[in-house]
């Protein structure tokens, strides 16, 4: 565990997409991150990644705290492999998205997994990620298909740049028990939202800023969840140009990110 507002900070794997999971592992550890995400390619993803990613985690010290993605509308997803994976390397949680599947299969194929979850991988939750460029858009409408499910291991995971984007706030986040919003998800972004829905799905995935240097209400939505681990998550051509060494680029991001948690401490206290 960090000593950041006794919060565990962890480095998402979306801002070190351009190396491997295993070698993901070894840049949180060099840039000073107590955790990680990792990304499950299920093309590449063997029995032979799962020993390697678990030797990695294990000689670093480094925890995982998720592993994706789970993406519904593009014919088998995974799901039973991420979560078996998940199980095996002692990840609490894999995150799925929506993607384009109506709010029926969503709810059925999250069911599906949490109960493969308690069969096989007890105390692994499914956290069901809402974005504005998916079906499951806003964090109403997660916190409905997750109750729908109801099963202990189906949550909700708020991505601050989604919560934003989606017209939510962080003043929403009080009105829901902290179980269900076990994590948050940390971006920061400029005030004005895109235009439609390219723009939408560009900033995404290309144009997010450092924590503290956009205008989210970063300090807000950390402390509507006190405590609760946090997954730093810059997916940005703009960052990946300025650091293209990846432990470059996760020390710059930790470093913006303890700035912000300091400031929620702060402010709360």
């Amino acid at each position: 565990m960090s000593h950041d507002g006794g919060r565990l900070l962890s480095l998402a794997a979306g801002t070190v997409l351009d190396v491997g999971p295993a070698d993901a592992v070894e840049v949180a550890a060099a840039a000073g991150w107590p955790a990680v995400g990792l990304w499950f390619d299920a093309r590449s993803w063997t029995d032979a990644t799962t020993r390697d990613v678990a030797a990695r985690l294990a000689a670093t010290g480094v925890r995982a705290l998720d592993v994706e993605p789970v993406i519904l509308g593009r014919g088998d997803d995974g799901g039973e492999r991420l979560v078996d994976a998940a199980a095996a390397l002692g990840v609490p949680y894999v995150l799925m998205a929506s993607g384009g599947a109506d709010h029926d299969r969503v709810a059925t194929r999250l069911g599906e997994l949490c109960v493969h979850a308690d069969r096989h991988a007890p105390g692994v939750r499914i956290v069901l990620e809402f974005l504005p460029i998916f079906s499951v858009r806003t964090l109403d409408e997660a916190v409905a298909v997750v109750r729908r499910v109801d099963h202990p291991a189906a949550a909700v995971l708020v991505d601050t740049l989604h919560l934003a984007r989606s017209g939510g706030s962080p003043a929403s986040l009080g009105r829901f028990e902290p179980s269900l919003l076990p994590y948050l998800q940390v971006a920061d972004a400029p005030i004005e939202a895109p235009a439609d829905l390219d723009g939408l799905r560009h900033e995404a995935l290309h144009g997010r800023v450092l924590p503290g240097q956009g205008a989210l209400p970063l300090v807000d939505a950390l402390r509507a969840l006190p405590g609760v681990p946090v997954s730093v998550e810059l997916r940005s051509a703009e960052l990946m140009e300025r650091f293209p060494d990846p432990v470059a680029r996760a020390a710059a991001v930790l470093e913006a990110t303890r700035s912000v948690v300091a400031a929620a401490d702060r402010s709360g206290g």
